[in-house]
């Protein structure tokens, strides 16, 4: 009698385990979706920051004789804003750029990524040229070593060429009193 009642007791702990284990996965997938809902997804960290940017070498959009290189974006602070002709968001964040280039001490460096030469270039002489210098990459060479994947994307520059903060979305006047105006500033006062 006491081996009968050994086996009959085992399967009804393996029915208990066997229903916990789809409830474990639940609350399990629960947890990670409200992680995931309660994260901002402009606010995606770029291995990139507090790194050197990527080599590179791109023509200038508005001047192709010249080029735009990394070696433009040491000696002063930079912001590197990625936009095309094409991107709704880069077209809401003009106006802000517009109000930014006419700030001192630092540069707006235009990266315009997946375009038309064409295009990009009559939208800026229709809307005005926010960029010191516009560097062209049509098919995403440059972008990629970026971590680009959308516009716009704008990184803050030091003045030795280290990447120090990347945001993902259109900059307003928000952003820019918020996040960017602190840092650029915090970075004006290292000298």
């Amino acid at each position: 009698m006491g081996a009968a009642s050994t086996a009959s007791s085992t399967p009804a702990s393996h029915r208990v385990l066997v229903a916990l284990v789809p409830l474990a996965l639940f609350i399990a997938l629960v947890a990670l979706l409200a992680f995931g809902l309660g994260n901002d997804p402009r606010k995606v960290p770029s291995p990139l920051v507090g790194k050197p940017v990527p080599v590179f070498s791109l023509p200038e959009l508005t001047d192709p004789g010249r080029s735009v290189s990394d070696t433009d974006l040491k000696g002063t602070i930079s912001l590197v804003n990625v936009w095309a002709s094409w991107c709704g968001s880069c077209r809401a964040e003009h106006q802000a750029l517009m109000a930014l280039s006419e700030i001192p001490d630092f540069q707006v460096v235009g990266l315009n990524w997946k375009d038309d030469a064409e295009n990009a270039t009559q939208v800026l002489r229709l809307t005005g040229n926010p960029y010191d210098m516009n560097g062209y990459d049509p098919d995403n060479s440059v972008g990629i070593h970026w971590g680009v994947y959308g516009a716009p994307e704008t990184f803050v520059v030091d003045r030795k060429g280290i990447i120090r903060y990347k945001h993902i979305g259109p900059i307003d006047r928000t952003v820019w009193e918020e996040t960017l105006q602190p840092l650029v500033a915090e970075l004006q006062a290292e000298g």
